[in-house]
């Protein structure tokens, strides 16, 4: 298939905790011993939310006046339907893979509908 590259969408997003807590769920540190140690952490720290999207046509994702965005649902819908998809009419894409990841606001039911 020709320009295969251009026609891949990716998206996903990473958490980062201020209080330098990392989520062993998605991040494994291997070891030779147990060192038998625990560390408390707060139930909701602060932490700073990146969303990314790769794709050969570019970049987006700020607000009218030009400012980064924290991307929730509405925003998210917004996105999809106010520039992605008029986006890729501009640049004649016929055919793409859009690969999304499990998030609250790519599942939500108005984002699916």
């Amino acid at each position: 298939m020709v320009n295969f590259h251009k026609r891949i969408l990716l998206s996903d997003e990473a958490h980062f905790w201020l209080n330098g807590y990392v989520n062993k769920q998605n991040c494994r540190i291997w070891s030779e011993a147990n060192p038998q140690v625990y560390f408390e952490t707060p139930l909701h720290p602060e932490k700073l939310t990146v969303w990314c999207a790769l794709w050969a046509g570019g970049s987006f994702l700020k607000n009218d006046e030009g400012h980064n965005v924290t991307v929730n649902g509405d925003r998210y819908r917004a996105l999809i339907t106010n520039f992605f998809i008029p986006e890729l009419n501009n640049h004649d894409v016929q055919e793409l893979w859009f690969q999304q990841d499990g998030a609250t606001c790519h599942t939500a039911r108005a984002t699916i509908d």
